[in-house]
C-alpha cells in the first residue's frame, strides 16, 4: 500500500472514531498522525525500514505498528472492524457543507439517518427544523449541499487520481509482459476532476498483465477480470480500468481511450470525409490498415499537426491543427519562480527557510512569500509588527542567497467595498500584492464584479488571487462576470493568477481561451501552505496547457532579473 493510501486510511480512522463518539484525544491522534505523514518528505518504505516512522511528531509505537501493517499487507483489522460498526453512509454525509461528524452522529442517534438519501428525505419532511443544533437555515444549507454532492458524485480531484495512477503505473511497468503503457482518459487530458483512471497497455501476454492488475495491493475489489480488459476499485473508491492490446494496436487504442468523446467524434467525421475509417483498432482505407507507429502519425494521415492530449476537447483544436497553428504549449520547465506561498507567519505549516529550500530544490530562481493580511484573523493575518519582522528575516536571507531571491508579498483580502486590507504606507512595503476574496461570497454578480474591478484598479494590486473562489467538489464559484474581470485586468496591466492548488485550479481552463485572446498575463501559483505544496504549480501547468497557454502568456516564466525589473516597474501602475 502506498503512502497516500495509508494517510487516507489513518485519517479516516480518526473520523470513524469521532462518529463512534470516542475520546477526542484519541480522535485527534489519528488525524495528527495522518498530517505528520503527509508533511514528511520521505517515502513510507524508507520511514519504516530506517525506523524513523515513530520519530515523526504524533506517531508512537502503536501507530507505527498499524502503519507498518497497512504497508506490508494492505490491510488493518482495527480499521476493518471499525468500519463494520459505523454505517458507510455517515462518512458520505460528513462531506456535506456544515455537517461534521458530531452533527452526523446526532442525526443518526436522534432520527436514525444513516445515508444522504435518508437525510434528503428528512429535509423535505422538515424534520430538522425542531432538532437541537439545526434549524431552517441549516436545513436549507444541507439541501443545497446534497444537490451539489449529487452533481459531483463519484468524481475525484485530478491530484488524487494522478498520485494513485502513478503508484499503479510503477507496479504494472515492472511486469515483464508490459511492452508499453500509458495513462489515458480524462486524467491524461488533465481535467480538473476525473471519474476514473484509464490505462492502455501493449503486451505480449495480456493474461499475465491482468493477473498483476487484479491483485494490486490495497484494492477494495476487482469488479471484472477479463483477458484483455479488467476493472478494479482502489481502497479510496477510485475505479481503475486497464485495456491490453498488441503493440501494433497501441497508438490507435491510446488515442481512442484518451478522448475526449467530442474530439474523437469530430476526428472520425474528418476521417470519413477523407474516405477513411477510424476506431480504437486502427485507421483504415477500405479494409486496409494504415500503419501508424504513434499518435503523431495518426494525425499526420488525417492532414493535421499533432494535438497534445490536454487540448483534445473539440474546442477548435482540430481547425488549428489543420492550419498548422497548434500553439507551443507551456511546460513545467518554463516556470522560473512562484508566487502565493504561505509560511508559519500566518496559516502555513513550514518556516520561511523551509519554503525557500523547497523552491530551490525544484530548480526555481525565486519565490514570492504572501501570507494572509490582517483581516484574515482566522488565518493569523499579519499585523504591521509581523510584517516588519518577516521583512527583516527575508532581507537577511536575501543577503545570503546566491542566484535566488525571496520577494516580499502579501495576500491582501479584498474587503466588501473592493478596497485592500492595508493603508498605502503599508502596501508600499511589498514587492507584490495578491488581492483575494475570502469573505462575503453570497454577493450578487454585479456586486461581486464591481468589488473585484475596484481591487484591480488599485495601483498596489499586482495580481488577482483565485478569481472565482471555487473549491473543487466542495464549493461552487461565486457569481461574477469573468469577461469583465479579464478585460479590467488587461486594461490596468494586472495579472490574474492560475491558482494551482489542486482544490482550486482557478482560473478555469475554459476561461483561458478568452484571456489569451485578450492578451492577459497569468501567473501560475501553488498557493502552498507547506513544503509539499510548493510543487503544486505543476498541476497549474496542466490546466494552462488545457487552456492553450504558451510561455509568453505566463508571467512567471521570466527569469529572476527580468522579474525584478517587472515588479519594480509595474507594481504601482493603475
Amino acid at each position: 500500500m502506498n503512502k497516500q493510501q495509508i494517510i487516507s486510511i489513518i485519517d479516516e480512522i480518526g473520523t470513524l472514531l469521532e462518529l463512534k463518539g470516542e475520546n477526542p484525544f484519541k480522535v485527534r491522534a489519528y488525524h495528527n498522525a495522518a498530517r505528520s505523514l503527509e508533511t514528511s518528505s520521505q517515502d513510507i518504505a524508507t520511514l519504516i525500514s530506517t525506523h524513523e516512522l515513530e520519530n515523526l511528531p504524533g506517531i508512537g509505537q502503536a501507530m507505527t505498528e498499524k502503519i507498518t501493517e497497512l504497508f506490508n499487507t494492505g490491510k488493518l483489522k482495527f480499521y476493518s472492524d471499525l468500519k463494520k460498526e459505523i454505517p458507510q453512509g455517515l462518512l458520505e454525509m460528513i462531506q456535506l457543507p456544515g455537517l461534521g461528524p458530531k452533527k452526523a452522529k446526532h442525526l443518526y442517534e436522534e432520527l436514525g439517518i444513516k445515508s444522504i438519501g435518508e437525510l434528503e428525505y428528512a429535509c423535505h419532511e422538515n424534520r430538522l427544523l425542531t432538532l437541537k443544533g439545526f434549524g431552517e437555515k441549516s436545513q436549507k444549507k444541507i439541501l443545497e449541499g446534497i444537490q451539489f454532492h449529487k452533481k459531483n458524485e463519484s468524481l475525484f480531484l485530478f491530484s488524487k487520481a494522478y498520485r494513485e495512477a502513478n503508484a499503479v503505473l510503477e507496479i504494472l511497468k515492472k511486469n515483464k509482459h508490459v511492452q508499453q503503457i500509458s495513462v489515458a482518459g480524462s486524467l491524461r487530458r488533465c481535467k480538473e476532476v476525473v471519474k476514473d483512471i484509464d490505462f492502455v497497455a501493449a503486451s505480449d501476454d495480456p493474461k499475465a498483465v491482468m493477473k498483476t492488475f487484479v491483485t494490486l495491493p490495497g484494492l477494495q475489489q476487482a469488479i471484472s477480470h477479463g483477458e484483455t480488459k479488467s476493472s478494479v476499485v482502489l481502497s479510496n473508491g477510485i475505479q481503475v480500468d486497464l485495456r491490453c492490446v498488441s503493440q501494433k494496436e497501441f497508438p490507435y487504442a491510446l488515442h481512442h481511450f484518451t478522448g475526449s468523446k467530442e474530439h474523437n467524434v469530430a476526428l472520425r467525421g474528418r476521417a470519413q470525409s477523407m474516405e477513411m475509417k477510424m476506431n480504437e483498432y486502427g485507421l483504415f482505407k477500405g479494409e486496409k490498415l494504415i500503419v501508424c507507429k504513434s499518435e503523431e502519425e495518426i494525425y499526420k494521415h488525417l492532414g493535421l499537426s499533432y494535438i497534445p492530449p490536454e487540448m483534445r476537447e473539440n474546442q477548435g483544436e482540430i481547425q488549428a491543427a489543420e492550419k498548422n497553428k497548434i500553439p507551443q504549449l507551456l511546460t513545467a520547465k518554463d516556470i522560473k519562480g512562484i508566487f502565493h506561498n504561505h509560511t508559519t507567519y500566518s496559516d502555513g505549516k513550514a518556516s520561511l527557510e523551509e519554503m525557500v529550500k523547497a523552491a530551490q530544490g525544484l530548480g526555481l530562481e525565486y519565490i514570492g512569500i504572501s501570507d494572509h493580511s490582517q483581516s484574515a484573523f482566522y488565518a493569523h493575518g499579519l499585523k504591521n509588527a509581523d510584517i516588519e519582522k518577516q521583512h527583516k528575516e527575508i532581507e537577511a536571507f536575501n543577503k545570503k542567497l546566491k542566484n535566488f531571491k525571496i520577494f516580499k508579498g502579501i495576500e491582501s483580502d479584498i474587503l466588501a467595498d473592493g478596497s485592500l486590507d492595508y493603508d498605502e504606507k503599508t502596501l508600499k512595503k511589498f514587492d507584490f500584492v495578491i488581492a483575494s476574496i475570502h469573505s462575503r461570497f453570497k454577493m450578487t454578480e454585479k456586486e461581486m464584479t464591481e468589488r473585484i474591478i475596484k481591487a484591480l484598479q488599485n495601483p498596489f494590486t499586482t495580481m488577482l488571487g483565485h478569481m472565482t473562489g471555487r473549491l473543487l467538489l466542495s464549493r461552487e464559484p461565486y457569481q461574477l462576470d469573468v469577461k469583465k474581470i479579464i478585460d479590467t485586468a488587461v486594461k490596468h496591466k494586472k495579472i490574474i493568477e492560475l491558482n494551482a492548488n489542486p482544490y482550486r485550479l482557478d482560473i478555469d481552463w475554459r476561461h483561458l481561451h478568452y484571456a489569451k485572446e485578450k492578451g492577459l498575463k497569468i501567473s501560475i501559483n501553488p498557493d502552498a501552505h507547506n513544503v509539499k505544496g510548493v510543487a503544486d504549480f505543476e498541476y497549474g501547468v496542466g490546466i494552462a496547457r488545457k487552456g492553450w497557454m504558451e510561455k509568453g502568456n505566463v508571467i512567471n516564466t521570466m527569469g529572476l532579473r527580468d522579474m525584478e525589473k517587472y515588479l519594480r516597474n509595474s507594481t504601482r501602475e493603475s
